[in-house]
């Protein structure tokens, strides 16, 4: 089993499978907390959305599999965007 060095959890899943979970939770949380507009869920939103970042980076070096990391990356960058904008 593959252990997450950014929170210490063991997943059974790919680098793959695991970026595209946190893509999915950051874009819900994020989409949840703009919605409330509550200060704790943004931050909870950014929190998701930095651990998502991180998986990318770790899944981006193997080279593999690239229109899925840019997907991956344009919905990260789309989350930044929203969360940005609620800042404001």
């Amino acid at each position: 089993m593959d252990q997450i060095n950014h929170t210490g959890l063991i997943s059974g899943f790919n680098n793959l499978k695991q970026l595209e979970m946190a893509v999915a939770a950051a874009q819900k949380m994020t989409g949840s907390a703009t919605m409330s507009m509550d200060p704790e869920a943004i931050q909870n939103a950014e929190k998701a959305l930095q651990d998502a970042k991180a998986i990318y980076q770790t899944a981006g070096e193997t080279g593999v599999d690239q229109p899925f990391l840019s997907n991956q990356n344009e919905l990260l960058l789309q989350c930044e965007h929203q969360l940005n904008e609620a800042k404001k």
